[in-house]
Protein backbone atom coordinates (compact mmCIF):
# COMPACT_ATOMS: atom_id res chain seq x y z
CA UNK A 1 0.00 0.00 0.00
CA UNK A 2 0.63 3.44 -0.62
CA UNK A 3 -0.33 5.31 2.05
CA UNK A 4 -0.22 9.20 1.86
CA UNK A 5 -1.61 10.97 4.37
CA UNK A 6 -3.38 13.92 3.84
CA UNK A 7 -4.72 15.56 6.98
CA UNK A 8 -5.23 13.81 10.55
CA UNK A 9 -8.72 12.81 9.34
CA UNK A 10 -7.70 11.59 6.02
CA UNK A 11 -4.97 9.50 4.26
CA UNK A 12 -5.63 8.39 0.56
CA UNK A 13 -3.82 6.13 -1.50
CA UNK A 14 -4.05 3.92 -5.25
CA UNK A 15 -6.12 1.26 -5.41
CA UNK A 16 -5.88 -1.35 -2.52
CA UNK A 17 -7.10 -4.80 -2.22
CA UNK A 18 -9.08 -6.88 -0.19
CA UNK A 19 -6.43 -8.44 0.94
CA UNK A 20 -4.90 -4.92 2.57
CA UNK A 21 -8.18 -4.36 4.97
CA UNK A 22 -7.11 -6.23 7.67
CA UNK A 23 -3.67 -3.88 8.09
CA UNK A 24 -5.57 -0.93 7.53
CA UNK A 25 -7.83 -1.66 10.26
CA UNK A 26 -4.71 -2.81 12.17
CA UNK A 27 -2.85 0.83 11.60
CA UNK A 28 -6.03 2.44 13.12
CA UNK A 29 -8.05 3.39 10.01
CA UNK A 30 -11.69 2.94 11.02
CA UNK A 31 -13.91 3.63 7.16
CA UNK A 32 -13.14 3.28 3.62
CA UNK A 33 -14.52 5.87 1.22
CA UNK A 34 -14.34 4.67 -2.37
CA UNK A 35 -13.62 6.92 -5.29
CA UNK A 36 -13.33 4.54 -8.31
CA UNK A 37 -16.12 3.91 -10.19
CA UNK A 38 -16.40 -0.34 -10.56
CA UNK A 39 -15.60 -1.82 -13.75
CA UNK A 40 -12.75 1.04 -14.56
CA UNK A 41 -10.15 -1.62 -14.69
CA UNK A 42 -9.96 -5.66 -15.16
CA UNK A 43 -7.60 -6.05 -12.20
CA UNK A 44 -9.67 -3.50 -9.13
CA UNK A 45 -11.80 -6.05 -6.96
CA UNK A 46 -15.39 -4.39 -6.76
CA UNK A 47 -16.80 -2.08 -4.18
CA UNK A 48 -19.12 -4.55 -2.58
CA UNK A 49 -16.18 -6.68 -2.07
CA UNK A 50 -14.04 -3.51 -0.58
CA UNK A 51 -17.38 -3.03 1.62
CA UNK A 52 -17.88 -6.76 2.97
CA UNK A 53 -13.81 -7.05 3.94
CA UNK A 54 -14.25 -3.41 5.76
CA UNK A 55 -17.90 -4.71 7.39
CA UNK A 56 -15.77 -8.28 8.63
CA UNK A 57 -12.70 -5.65 10.04
CA UNK A 58 -14.53 -3.71 11.94
CA UNK A 59 -14.90 -0.72 9.59
CA UNK A 60 -17.47 1.26 7.74
CA UNK A 61 -17.42 2.17 4.18
CA UNK A 62 -19.05 4.43 1.24
CA UNK A 63 -19.17 4.32 -2.31
CA UNK A 64 -18.36 8.26 -3.72
CA UNK A 65 -17.54 6.89 -7.64
CA UNK A 66 -15.65 9.54 -9.77
CA UNK A 67 -15.43 9.24 -13.28
CA UNK A 68 -11.30 10.33 -13.86
CA UNK A 69 -11.15 13.70 -14.49
CA UNK A 70 -14.62 14.62 -14.47
CA UNK A 71 -14.88 15.71 -10.99
CA UNK A 72 -18.17 17.48 -10.34
CA UNK A 73 -18.95 19.62 -7.54
CA UNK A 74 -21.85 17.77 -6.64
CA UNK A 75 -19.32 15.23 -6.33
CA UNK A 76 -17.17 17.12 -3.80
CA UNK A 77 -20.37 17.81 -1.47
CA UNK A 78 -20.65 14.21 -1.64
CA UNK A 79 -17.57 13.18 -0.31
CA UNK A 80 -17.35 16.60 2.02
CA UNK A 81 -20.84 14.38 3.65
CA UNK A 82 -19.06 11.21 3.80
CA UNK A 83 -16.01 12.79 5.51
CA UNK A 84 -18.29 13.98 8.31
CA UNK A 85 -20.39 11.31 8.67
CA UNK A 86 -18.02 8.31 8.90
CA UNK A 87 -15.81 7.58 11.70
CA UNK A 88 -12.34 8.71 11.49
CA UNK A 89 -9.73 8.49 10.47
CA UNK A 90 -10.72 7.57 6.77
CA UNK A 91 -8.51 6.01 3.91
CA UNK A 92 -9.68 7.56 0.27
CA UNK A 93 -8.69 5.61 -2.79
CA UNK A 94 -9.07 5.66 -6.58
CA UNK A 95 -6.43 4.49 -9.45
CA UNK A 96 -3.70 6.59 -8.34
CA UNK A 97 -5.19 8.74 -5.33
CA UNK A 98 -5.45 11.74 -7.71
CA UNK A 99 -9.23 11.78 -7.15
CA UNK A 100 -9.77 11.59 -3.79
CA UNK A 101 -6.68 14.66 -3.33
CA UNK A 102 -9.12 16.48 -5.64
CA UNK A 103 -12.25 15.46 -3.56
CA UNK A 104 -10.63 16.65 -0.30
CA UNK A 105 -9.21 19.38 -1.87
CA UNK A 106 -12.56 20.97 -3.29
CA UNK A 107 -14.46 19.78 0.12
CA UNK A 108 -12.05 21.20 2.24
CA UNK A 109 -11.46 24.84 0.58
CA UNK A 110 -13.72 26.95 2.07
CA UNK A 111 -12.85 25.97 5.83
CA UNK A 112 -9.00 25.83 4.75
CA UNK A 113 -8.37 27.93 2.76
CA UNK A 114 -6.17 27.84 -0.61
CA UNK A 115 -2.52 28.15 0.55
CA UNK A 116 -3.31 25.08 2.97
CA UNK A 117 -5.39 22.89 0.70
CA UNK A 118 -2.39 23.17 -1.85
CA UNK A 119 -0.02 22.57 0.63
CA UNK A 120 -1.50 19.49 1.99
CA UNK A 121 -1.77 18.12 -1.22
CA UNK A 122 1.97 19.51 -2.56
CA UNK A 123 3.38 17.56 0.85
CA UNK A 124 1.12 13.74 -0.14
CA UNK A 125 2.74 14.81 -3.95
CA UNK A 126 -0.61 15.61 -5.50
CA UNK A 127 -0.84 19.03 -8.15
CA UNK A 128 -3.75 20.46 -7.54
CA UNK A 129 -3.45 22.84 -10.32
CA UNK A 130 -6.37 21.99 -12.64
CA UNK A 131 -8.61 22.80 -10.11
CA UNK A 132 -6.53 25.64 -8.47
CA UNK A 133 -9.52 27.88 -9.65
CA UNK A 134 -12.08 26.09 -8.21
CA UNK A 135 -10.38 25.80 -4.61
CA UNK A 136 -9.55 29.40 -4.31
CA UNK A 137 -13.77 29.95 -5.41
CA UNK A 138 -14.30 27.84 -2.07
CA UNK A 139 -14.29 24.39 -4.22
CA UNK A 140 -16.99 25.50 -6.15
CA UNK A 141 -16.86 25.68 -10.14
CA UNK A 142 -16.59 29.85 -10.73
CA UNK A 143 -19.38 30.53 -12.83
CA UNK A 144 -17.23 34.81 -13.90
CA UNK A 145 -13.89 34.51 -13.57
CA UNK A 146 -13.88 38.45 -14.37
CA UNK A 147 -10.66 38.08 -16.79
CA UNK A 148 -8.57 41.42 -17.25
CA UNK A 149 -5.40 40.90 -19.72
CA UNK A 150 -2.20 42.80 -19.55
CA UNK A 151 1.14 43.03 -21.25
CA UNK A 152 3.20 42.44 -18.00
CA UNK A 153 1.49 41.99 -14.83
CA UNK A 154 3.80 42.56 -11.50
CA UNK A 155 2.65 41.02 -8.08
CA UNK A 156 3.47 43.21 -5.10
CA UNK A 157 3.66 46.63 -4.75
CA UNK A 158 6.62 46.94 -2.35
CA UNK A 159 9.98 48.29 -3.13
CA UNK A 160 10.46 45.91 -6.14
CA UNK A 161 7.42 45.57 -7.41
CA UNK A 162 6.72 50.02 -7.76
CA UNK A 163 10.17 50.25 -8.69
CA UNK A 164 10.11 47.68 -11.55
CA UNK A 165 7.01 48.93 -12.69
CA UNK A 166 8.15 52.63 -12.72
CA UNK A 167 11.52 51.25 -15.14
CA UNK A 168 9.65 49.02 -17.05
CA UNK A 169 7.15 52.12 -18.14
CA UNK A 170 10.17 54.62 -18.13
CA UNK A 171 11.71 52.35 -21.10
CA UNK A 172 8.60 50.95 -22.64
CA UNK A 173 6.03 53.57 -22.20
CA UNK A 174 3.30 51.75 -24.46
CA UNK A 175 3.64 48.20 -22.44
CA UNK A 176 0.18 47.65 -20.57
CA UNK A 177 1.39 46.99 -17.00
CA UNK A 178 -0.47 46.11 -14.06
CA UNK A 179 0.54 46.27 -10.20
CA UNK A 180 -1.15 43.05 -8.39
CA UNK A 181 -1.52 44.33 -4.11
CA UNK A 182 -3.62 44.58 -1.75
CA UNK A 183 -2.11 47.33 1.09
CA UNK A 184 -3.11 51.04 0.96
CA UNK A 185 0.16 52.17 2.35
CA UNK A 186 3.53 51.60 1.35
CA UNK A 187 6.47 51.45 3.79
CA UNK A 188 9.88 52.89 3.35
CA UNK A 189 10.96 49.38 5.40
CA UNK A 190 14.79 50.91 5.94
CA UNK A 191 13.71 53.57 7.87
CA UNK A 192 12.56 51.56 10.65
CA UNK A 193 15.57 50.83 12.23
CA UNK A 194 16.24 54.71 12.46
CA UNK A 195 12.74 54.77 14.26
CA UNK A 196 13.71 52.91 16.28
CA UNK A 197 16.95 54.49 17.54
CA UNK A 198 14.60 57.52 17.79
CA UNK A 199 16.02 59.47 14.62
CA UNK A 200 13.07 58.75 12.29
CA UNK A 201 9.20 59.39 13.15
CA UNK A 202 7.36 56.31 11.87
CA UNK A 203 4.83 58.42 9.98
CA UNK A 204 8.00 59.97 7.62
CA UNK A 205 8.20 56.17 6.50
CA UNK A 206 4.91 55.76 5.29
CA UNK A 207 2.89 56.56 1.50
CA UNK A 208 -0.58 55.96 0.47
CA UNK A 209 -0.18 53.31 -2.46
CA UNK A 210 -1.95 55.17 -4.84
CA UNK A 211 0.51 57.96 -4.71
CA UNK A 212 3.33 55.74 -5.79
CA UNK A 213 2.22 53.65 -8.57
CA UNK A 214 3.24 55.38 -11.74
CA UNK A 215 1.66 56.98 -14.03
CA UNK A 216 0.05 54.72 -16.43
CA UNK A 217 0.03 51.61 -14.59
CA UNK A 218 -3.16 49.70 -13.32
CA UNK A 219 -3.33 49.04 -9.79
CA UNK A 220 -5.33 46.27 -9.17
CA UNK A 221 -6.28 46.16 -5.45
CA UNK A 222 -6.75 42.62 -4.72
CA UNK A 223 -4.25 39.75 -3.38
CA UNK A 224 -3.38 36.76 -4.97
CA UNK A 225 -4.54 33.54 -4.26
CA UNK A 226 -2.77 31.16 -6.59
CA UNK A 227 -0.90 31.07 -10.17
CA UNK A 228 -1.61 29.16 -13.29
CA UNK A 229 1.61 29.78 -15.37
CA UNK A 230 0.77 27.03 -18.03
CA UNK A 231 -2.65 29.19 -18.84
CA UNK A 232 -0.12 32.25 -18.18
CA UNK A 233 -2.99 33.29 -15.76
CA UNK A 234 -2.85 34.71 -11.99
CA UNK A 235 -5.95 33.99 -9.55
CA UNK A 236 -6.80 36.65 -7.40
CA UNK A 237 -8.89 36.45 -3.85
CA UNK A 238 -12.64 35.86 -4.75
CA UNK A 239 -11.35 33.71 -8.33
CA UNK A 240 -11.09 36.53 -10.55
CA UNK A 241 -8.70 35.60 -13.33
CA UNK A 242 -5.56 38.12 -14.28
CA UNK A 243 -4.09 37.18 -17.39
CA UNK A 244 -0.49 38.05 -18.77
CA UNK A 245 2.21 37.99 -21.61
CA UNK A 246 4.77 38.52 -18.89
CA UNK A 247 4.89 38.41 -15.15
CA UNK A 248 7.19 39.51 -12.64
CA UNK A 249 6.94 38.00 -9.15
CA UNK A 250 7.25 40.78 -5.78
CA UNK A 251 5.35 39.92 -3.34
CA UNK A 252 7.84 40.93 -0.61
CA UNK A 253 8.52 37.53 2.51
CA UNK A 254 6.38 36.70 5.03
CA UNK A 255 7.26 37.95 8.64
CA UNK A 256 6.22 34.24 10.69
CA UNK A 257 5.82 35.45 13.78
CA UNK A 258 3.80 32.65 15.08
CA UNK A 259 6.77 30.55 14.66
CA UNK A 260 8.11 31.25 18.26
CA UNK A 261 5.50 30.25 20.77
CA UNK A 262 3.34 33.11 22.67
CA UNK A 263 5.44 35.54 20.70
CA UNK A 264 2.19 37.08 18.78
CA UNK A 265 0.67 37.77 22.22
CA UNK A 266 3.38 39.47 23.71
CA UNK A 267 4.21 41.74 20.89
CA UNK A 268 4.34 45.08 21.26
CA UNK A 269 3.98 44.91 25.41
CA UNK A 270 5.90 42.75 28.44
CA UNK A 271 9.17 44.58 27.08
CA UNK A 272 8.70 42.83 23.96
CA UNK A 273 9.24 44.79 20.73
CA UNK A 274 10.57 44.66 17.18
CA UNK A 275 12.16 46.72 14.02
CA UNK A 276 10.07 44.93 11.40
CA UNK A 277 6.60 46.54 12.06
CA UNK A 278 5.50 49.90 11.31
CA UNK A 279 3.71 49.79 14.58
CA UNK A 280 6.43 48.12 17.11
CA UNK A 281 9.86 50.50 15.69
CA UNK A 282 8.33 53.63 18.10
CA UNK A 283 7.92 51.05 21.00
CA UNK A 284 11.56 50.08 20.60
CA UNK A 285 12.86 53.73 21.22
CA UNK A 286 10.74 53.89 24.07
CA UNK A 287 11.68 50.85 25.66
CA UNK A 288 15.58 51.86 24.78
CA UNK A 289 14.82 55.02 26.47
CA UNK A 290 13.36 53.61 29.69
CA UNK A 291 15.84 51.04 30.53
CA UNK A 292 17.92 52.16 33.31
CA UNK A 293 19.23 48.44 34.37
CA UNK A 294 18.41 45.22 33.40
CA UNK A 295 19.18 42.56 30.76
CA UNK A 296 18.20 43.60 26.84
CA UNK A 297 17.88 40.52 24.17
CA UNK A 298 18.53 40.75 20.75
CA UNK A 299 17.75 37.88 18.64
CA UNK A 300 18.39 36.79 15.24
CA UNK A 301 16.57 33.74 13.63
CA UNK A 302 17.89 31.56 11.24
CA UNK A 303 18.25 32.70 7.54
CA UNK A 304 17.24 34.07 5.31
CA UNK A 305 15.60 36.98 6.23
CA UNK A 306 15.53 40.51 5.27
CA UNK A 307 18.23 42.80 6.06
CA UNK A 308 20.65 40.31 8.01
CA UNK A 309 22.34 43.31 10.09
CA UNK A 310 19.03 44.26 11.09
CA UNK A 311 18.70 42.54 14.05
CA UNK A 312 22.32 44.04 15.42
CA UNK A 313 21.63 47.30 13.92
CA UNK A 314 18.90 47.43 16.47
CA UNK A 315 21.43 46.08 19.32
CA UNK A 316 24.11 49.21 18.65
CA UNK A 317 22.14 51.63 18.53
CA UNK A 318 20.58 50.70 21.76
CA UNK A 319 23.69 50.11 23.11
CA UNK A 320 25.06 53.83 21.85
CA UNK A 321 22.16 55.49 23.88
CA UNK A 322 22.57 53.72 27.07
CA UNK A 323 26.80 54.16 26.64
CA UNK A 324 25.53 58.13 25.75
CA UNK A 325 23.42 58.37 28.77
CA UNK A 326 26.04 56.64 31.12
CA UNK A 327 23.91 53.41 31.43
CA UNK A 328 25.97 50.41 29.94
CA UNK A 329 27.52 49.43 33.53
CA UNK A 330 24.00 48.75 34.04
CA UNK A 331 22.83 46.71 31.27
CA UNK A 332 23.40 43.18 30.45
CA UNK A 333 23.25 43.30 26.59
CA UNK A 334 22.70 39.75 24.46
CA UNK A 335 22.89 38.98 21.12
CA UNK A 336 21.26 35.23 20.41
CA UNK A 337 21.78 34.46 16.75
CA UNK A 338 20.75 31.26 15.20
CA UNK A 339 23.76 31.71 13.20
CA UNK A 340 27.25 30.90 13.45
CA UNK A 341 29.10 34.23 12.61
CA UNK A 342 28.34 37.82 13.57
CA UNK A 343 27.74 38.81 10.10
CA UNK A 344 28.29 36.77 6.61
CA UNK A 345 30.95 39.15 4.69
CA UNK A 346 33.93 38.77 6.86
CA UNK A 347 35.59 42.10 6.00
CA UNK A 348 33.12 43.86 7.99
CA UNK A 349 33.23 41.84 10.97
CA UNK A 350 36.64 43.75 12.74
CA UNK A 351 34.46 46.93 12.76
CA UNK A 352 31.59 45.53 14.17
CA UNK A 353 33.44 43.04 16.55
CA UNK A 354 34.87 46.61 18.30
CA UNK A 355 30.88 48.06 18.74
CA UNK A 356 30.56 44.87 19.93
CA UNK A 357 33.24 45.21 23.00
CA UNK A 358 32.44 49.12 23.19
CA UNK A 359 28.51 47.78 24.40
CA UNK A 360 29.91 45.05 26.20
CA UNK A 361 27.83 42.78 24.31
CA UNK A 362 27.64 38.80 24.75
CA UNK A 363 27.70 36.77 21.69
CA UNK A 364 25.63 33.84 21.80
CA UNK A 365 25.79 31.81 18.59
CA UNK A 366 23.29 29.17 17.68
CA UNK A 367 20.74 30.47 19.72
CA UNK A 368 17.50 30.39 17.98
CA UNK A 369 14.53 31.94 19.88
CA UNK A 370 11.21 29.19 20.09
CA UNK A 371 9.30 30.34 22.79
CA UNK A 372 8.51 33.77 24.98
CA UNK A 373 6.60 34.20 28.14
CA UNK A 374 5.92 37.92 28.01
CA UNK A 375 4.29 37.92 31.62
CA UNK A 376 7.21 35.90 32.82
CA UNK A 377 9.96 38.12 30.95
CA UNK A 378 11.32 34.88 29.80
CA UNK A 379 12.44 33.64 26.53
CA UNK A 380 13.35 29.83 25.45
CA UNK A 381 15.66 29.03 22.79
CA UNK A 382 16.84 26.16 21.19
CA UNK A 383 20.87 25.85 21.25
CA UNK A 384 22.50 24.12 18.56
CA UNK A 385 26.28 23.92 18.72
CA UNK A 386 28.57 21.86 16.36
CA UNK A 387 29.80 19.02 18.27
CA UNK A 388 27.53 19.86 21.00
CA UNK A 389 23.85 18.10 22.42
CA UNK A 390 21.23 20.13 21.24
CA UNK A 391 19.01 21.95 24.46
CA UNK A 392 17.50 24.45 25.64
CA UNK A 393 18.15 27.49 27.43
CA UNK A 394 15.37 29.92 29.22
CA UNK A 395 16.76 33.41 29.48
CA UNK A 396 15.45 36.33 31.91
CA UNK A 397 14.98 39.70 30.18
CA UNK A 398 13.82 43.48 30.96
CA UNK A 399 13.53 43.85 27.04
CA UNK A 400 13.69 42.21 23.62
CA UNK A 401 13.81 43.00 20.19
CA UNK A 402 12.91 40.20 18.46
CA UNK A 403 13.74 39.60 14.11
CA UNK A 404 10.84 37.31 13.28
CA UNK A 405 11.75 33.70 11.32
CA UNK A 406 10.69 34.39 7.42
CA UNK A 407 9.62 32.65 4.56
CA UNK A 408 7.98 33.31 1.28
CA UNK A 409 4.18 34.22 1.31
CA UNK A 410 2.28 30.81 1.15
CA UNK A 411 0.88 31.26 -2.16
CA UNK A 412 4.23 31.33 -3.72
CA UNK A 413 5.83 28.24 -1.48
CA UNK A 414 2.72 26.50 -2.94
CA UNK A 415 2.42 27.27 -6.49
CA UNK A 416 4.49 25.81 -9.31
CA UNK A 417 7.03 29.18 -9.55
CA UNK A 418 8.85 27.78 -6.41
CA UNK A 419 11.93 25.25 -5.37
CA UNK A 420 12.34 22.95 -2.67
CA UNK A 421 12.30 25.68 -0.24
CA UNK A 422 9.56 27.37 -1.30
CA UNK A 423 11.22 30.91 -3.05
CA UNK A 424 10.76 31.59 -6.47
CA UNK A 425 13.17 29.27 -8.95
CA UNK A 426 15.25 32.04 -11.18
CA UNK A 427 18.59 32.10 -12.55
CA UNK A 428 20.49 34.07 -10.45
CA UNK A 429 22.14 36.03 -13.21
CA UNK A 430 19.23 37.02 -14.93
CA UNK A 431 16.69 36.86 -12.91
CA UNK A 432 14.52 34.98 -15.38
CA UNK A 433 12.28 31.87 -14.08
CA UNK A 434 14.14 28.76 -14.82
CA UNK A 435 11.29 26.51 -15.82
CA UNK A 436 8.86 29.74 -17.66
CA UNK A 437 10.16 31.85 -20.35
CA UNK A 438 8.25 34.54 -19.22
CA UNK A 439 8.31 34.63 -15.54
CA UNK A 440 11.07 36.79 -13.64
CA UNK A 441 11.22 37.73 -9.94
CA UNK A 442 12.98 40.29 -8.07
CA UNK A 443 13.25 41.07 -4.65
CA UNK A 444 12.89 39.06 -1.49
CA UNK A 445 11.20 36.46 -2.23
CA UNK A 446 13.82 34.70 -5.14
CA UNK A 447 16.24 31.93 -4.63
CA UNK A 448 19.04 34.17 -5.99
CA UNK A 449 21.86 33.90 -3.21
CA UNK A 450 21.90 37.55 -2.27
CA UNK A 451 21.14 39.78 0.70
CA UNK A 452 17.47 40.42 0.58
CA UNK A 453 17.87 44.54 1.02
CA UNK A 454 16.27 47.35 -0.40
CA UNK A 455 19.64 48.09 -2.35
CA UNK A 456 19.45 44.85 -4.22
CA UNK A 457 15.69 45.73 -5.19
CA UNK A 458 16.99 49.01 -6.35
CA UNK A 459 19.65 47.36 -8.43
CA UNK A 460 17.41 44.24 -9.06
CA UNK A 461 14.37 46.55 -11.08
CA UNK A 462 16.01 48.03 -14.24
CA UNK A 463 17.77 44.71 -14.63
CA UNK A 464 14.71 43.06 -14.96
CA UNK A 465 12.96 45.88 -16.67
CA UNK A 466 15.82 45.48 -19.60
CA UNK A 467 15.56 41.60 -19.93
CA UNK A 468 11.59 41.89 -19.81
CA UNK A 469 11.99 44.74 -22.39
CA UNK A 470 14.71 42.55 -24.50
CA UNK A 471 11.94 39.83 -24.06
CA UNK A 472 9.39 41.65 -25.96
CA UNK A 473 11.60 42.73 -28.70
CA UNK A 474 12.56 39.22 -29.31
CA UNK A 475 16.00 39.66 -27.80
CA UNK A 476 17.76 37.44 -25.64
CA UNK A 477 18.10 39.10 -22.06
CA UNK A 478 21.32 41.36 -21.95
CA UNK A 479 21.09 42.90 -18.43
CA UNK A 480 22.51 40.64 -15.75
CA UNK A 481 22.66 40.82 -12.05
CA UNK A 482 25.88 40.49 -9.80
CA UNK A 483 24.02 39.80 -6.39
CA UNK A 484 24.77 43.28 -5.34
CA UNK A 485 23.21 44.13 -2.03
CA UNK A 486 23.94 47.23 1.16
CA UNK A 487 23.56 47.06 4.19
CA UNK A 488 24.19 50.28 6.31
CA UNK A 489 25.34 49.19 9.62
CA UNK A 490 24.25 51.93 12.22
CA UNK A 491 26.93 51.33 14.80
CA UNK A 492 26.33 54.07 16.50
CA UNK A 493 24.14 57.76 16.04
CA UNK A 494 26.02 59.25 13.40
CA UNK A 495 28.30 56.60 12.62
CA UNK A 496 27.83 53.67 9.61
CA UNK A 497 29.70 50.54 8.41
CA UNK A 498 28.06 50.79 4.88
CA UNK A 499 28.57 47.35 3.71
CA UNK A 500 28.04 46.44 0.10
CA UNK A 501 28.69 43.15 -1.35
CA UNK A 502 27.77 40.68 -3.89
CA UNK A 503 27.56 37.08 -4.85
CA UNK A 504 30.14 35.10 -2.96
CA UNK A 505 30.85 38.04 -0.06
CA UNK A 506 32.66 39.81 -2.72
CA UNK A 507 32.57 43.53 -1.83
CA UNK A 508 31.06 45.87 -4.35
CA UNK A 509 31.55 49.75 -3.32
CA UNK A 510 29.60 51.88 -4.78
CA UNK A 511 32.39 54.58 -3.74
CA UNK A 512 35.98 55.24 -4.34
CA UNK A 513 37.76 53.76 -0.46
CA UNK A 514 39.40 57.32 -0.19
CA UNK A 515 35.77 58.79 -0.09
CA UNK A 516 34.17 56.23 1.44
CA UNK A 517 35.95 52.93 2.81
CA UNK A 518 32.59 50.72 4.24
CA UNK A 519 34.74 48.43 6.32
CA UNK A 520 35.61 51.41 8.90
CA UNK A 521 32.81 53.44 10.74
CA UNK A 522 32.09 56.41 8.90
CA UNK A 523 30.21 59.52 9.36
CA UNK A 524 29.68 60.10 5.36
CA UNK A 525 27.64 56.52 5.88
CA UNK A 526 25.51 58.16 8.90
CA UNK A 527 24.99 61.20 5.88
CA UNK A 528 24.10 58.31 3.07
CA UNK A 529 21.88 56.50 4.89
CA UNK A 530 20.17 59.47 7.34
CA UNK A 531 19.32 62.83 4.92
CA UNK A 532 20.76 60.84 1.13
CA UNK A 533 18.98 57.71 0.48
CA UNK A 534 15.40 57.89 1.93
CA UNK A 535 14.87 61.12 -0.89
CA UNK A 536 16.50 58.93 -3.57
CA UNK A 537 13.68 56.51 -2.51
CA UNK A 538 11.09 57.96 -2.67
CA UNK A 539 11.94 60.40 -5.52
CA UNK A 540 13.81 58.35 -7.86
CA UNK A 541 13.79 54.21 -7.62
CA UNK A 542 10.44 54.12 -7.11
CA UNK A 543 9.95 57.16 -9.90
CA UNK A 544 12.33 55.10 -12.52
CA UNK A 545 15.21 57.27 -11.98
CA UNK A 546 18.13 54.84 -11.71
CA UNK A 547 20.81 56.83 -10.14
CA UNK A 548 23.59 54.40 -9.63
CA UNK A 549 21.66 51.55 -10.66
CA UNK A 550 21.95 51.16 -14.76
CA UNK A 551 21.80 47.47 -15.70
CA UNK A 552 25.03 45.81 -16.16
CA UNK A 553 24.68 44.34 -19.47
CA UNK A 554 26.22 40.77 -21.08
CA UNK A 555 29.91 41.64 -23.28
CA UNK A 556 30.63 39.81 -26.21
CA UNK A 557 33.47 37.01 -24.97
Amino acid sequence: MDLKPISDSLTVSPQITVADIPELARQGYRAIICNRPDGEGADQPTFEEISAAAKSAGMEAAYVPVVAGKVLDADADAFGDAMRELPGPVLAYCRTGTRSATLWSLAEADTLGTAEVLSRTKAAGYDMAGVVRRIVNGGKTPTDTGDAKYNVVIVGGGAAGISVAASLKSRSPQTNVAVIDPADVHYYQPGWTMVGGGIFEASSTARTMGSLIPRGVHWIKAGVAAFEPDNNAVILDGCRVVKYDRLIVCPGLKLDWDRVDGLVETLGKNGVTSNYRYDLAPYTWELVKDLRKGRALFTQPPMPIKCAGAPQKAMYLSGDHWFREGLLPNIDIQFMNAGGVLFGVKDYVPALMEYVKKYDASLNFFYNLIAVDGKAKTATFAVNKPDTEAGQVTVEFDMMHVCPPQTAPDFIRVSPLADGAGWVDVDQSTLRHKSYDNIWALGDVMNAPNAKTAAAARIQAPIVAENVVDDIEGRSPTAVYNGYGSCPLTVERGKIVLAEFGYGGALLPSFPKWLLDGTKPSRAAWLLKEQILPPIYWKAMLRGREWMAKPEKVTAG
